[in-house]
């Protein structure tokens, strides 16, 4: 998927600068309210566009979130030969905005199809990048690595640690995991 497409159709580029606007006023409306005070209403307002327009685009405020969460990712550039690393980086994606991190936190995890069909995306490139960072495909560690992510960002998510502690903690696991 391009930066030129959404999770819902292709794009021109006036459209996909429309999105771009949306996401970016996402990021700025949940540093100012939370997860919480968000709305769609809001961000389409902060973006200069209608709320219709901004529905046309995405369906609810987890839909948005998860698509600033994906559009993140797709950025990243690959990890090579770590496996530990390629997991800090993709934990601390957003962990330096912690408002941000815990509305993506909960938004991945919504039931929208829209935003599982994110999350799908999601699950793959970091399992892509996961056999990249090890240089091969082990399915057992590979699930280890990807079970230790999830858990790892629910501890976070749930605020038991902060999203670099989370990172720290999983890169030591995931050195467990691939020695």
């Amino acid at each position: 998927m391009s930066v030129h497409e959404s999770t819902r159709r292709r794009l021109t580029d006036r459209q996909a600068d429309t999105v771009r606007r949306l996401t970016e006023a996402t990021v700025a409306e949940v540093r100012e309210t939370g997860y919480d005070g968000l709305t769609v209403r809001n961000v389409a307002r902060r973006a200069g566009v209608a709320a219709a327009t901004a529905y046309t685009y995405f369906a609810s405020k987890n839909h948005l979130l998860t698509e600033v969460f994906w559009r993140r990712l797709e950025g990243l550039p690959l990890t090579e030969g770590d496996a530990a690393q390629a997991l800090k980086d993709v934990l601390l994606l957003v962990a330096s905005e912690p408002e941000l991190a815990a509305a993506c936190t909960t938004a991945v995890l919504a039931s929208d199809p829209d935003v599982q069909e994110l999350r799908l995306r999601i699950g793959v490139d970091i399992h892509k990048r996961l056999v990249h960072a090890l240089g091969r495909e082990d399915p057992l560690i590979l699930d280890g690595l990807e079970m230790a992510y999830s858990g790892a960002l629910l501890q976070a998510g749930m605020g038991y640690m902060s999203y670099a502690e989370a990172a720290e903690r999983l890169a030591e696991v995931a050195r467990l995991l691939v020695r």
